[in-house]
């Protein structure tokens, strides 16, 4: 049974393994089809961040008289949106910004293919965050009330407007480095509670401490100047979206390269026990979980042979 050969968690080395094989499965796919998917995770991520939103703007009186709960109660409420991505097998930017270094430098894709994934899922992210900000938020009206489109109004002032670039840019490295933490601590789960509880921890976090992730402010910052924010879509792209995009790659790294280093690598840049499970010579305690093309996974034996 699968239950009885399926381990409860992955080890980290098989957690890294896992995500190197993903990159490569990625690297392998039509790009339409990473488009699409990317489309639907921008869409995803901003039901969180709406929510989110709904919680934090609809609450002046509590965020007057306890700024600290507000904080806490909308950041809650954002993980929904990356556990849908997760558990539904969508591309997020942000997560591909450490699995792709990964493969590149365990020699699994070639570089060219990063910057190929990034740039069609970040245009995939965007076309959904677009889409959900204008015809599902704005032209539906479900915020034209009040006190939401004050808030949304002034939402540019708090996320652009007042902080400087060097502070957009380090709050950036702090979100991705939390999200891809999130990615990786609920990819070693073999059960769905588990996963989602991972996923959401960090994610509370990231939100609550005000850090920036392109994606989400994707949705937030148009959707603030679509309802007539001070801000132009020039200084958005320059004071908010080039130091988040630039920052949440080094937060992703520093998940990314530690990973590479500890796990995928020996003195001579290979790893010694990922060699092993690549050519299939895997010990009981080093079998891993691979997709098996249908929505699940299955488990590598030591012979190197699939079980169900």
């Amino acid at each position: 049974m699968a239950s009885a050969l399926t381990p409860a968690t992955l080890q980290p080395n098989q957690v890294a393994y896992f995500f190197v094989e993903a990159a490569l499965a990625k690297h392998k796919t039509r790009q339409d089809v990473i488009f699409l998917k990317a489309f639907l995770a921008g869409v995803f991520l901003s039901y969180g961040n709406l929510l989110s939103i709904i919680v934090s703007g609809g609450s002046p009186t509590l965020t007057t008289n306890n700024p600290g709960l507000t904080k806490l109660i909308a950041g809650f409420t954002f993980p929904i949106g990356l556990t849908l991505i997760v558990l539904t097998g969508q591309e997020l930017l942000t997560s591909n910004m450490f699995t792709f270094p990964m493969a590149v430098l365990r020699r699994r894709v070639p570089f060219w293919s990063l910057g190929l994934n990034w740039l069609v899922v970040f245009f995939g992210n965007l076309a959904g965050s677009l889409f959900t900000a204008a015809i599902l938020v704005k032209y539906s009206g479900v915020l034209s009330s009040e006190p939401y489109h004050t808030y949304v109004i002034h939402f540019v002032n708090t996320k652009v407007n007042t902080p400087e670039w060097h502070q957009i840019f380090l709050r950036g490295i702090g979100c991705n480095w939390l999200v891809c933490l999130a990615v990786w601590v609920a990819a070693g789960s073999n059960e769905t509670v588990s996963k989602i509880v991972a996923l959401w921890l960090p994610i509370w976090l990231f939100v609550a401490a005000g850090y920036d992730h392109v994606i989400a402010n994707m949705f937030s910052i148009p959707l603030s100047i679509m309802e007539g924010g001070d801000l132009t879509t020039g200084k958005y792209i320059w004071k908010s979206l080039i130091p988040a995009f630039i920052g949440n790659v080094v937060g992703a790294l520093f998940v990314a390269l530690p990973a590479w280093w500890f796990y995928l690598r020996d003195e001579h840049g290979r790893s010694t026990e990922l060699d092993s499970l690549e050519s299939g010579n895997r010990s009981p305690e080093t079998d891993i979980l691979e997709d098996n093309g249908k929505g699940g996974r299955v488990i590598i034996s030591d012979s190197g042979k699939r079980r169900q």
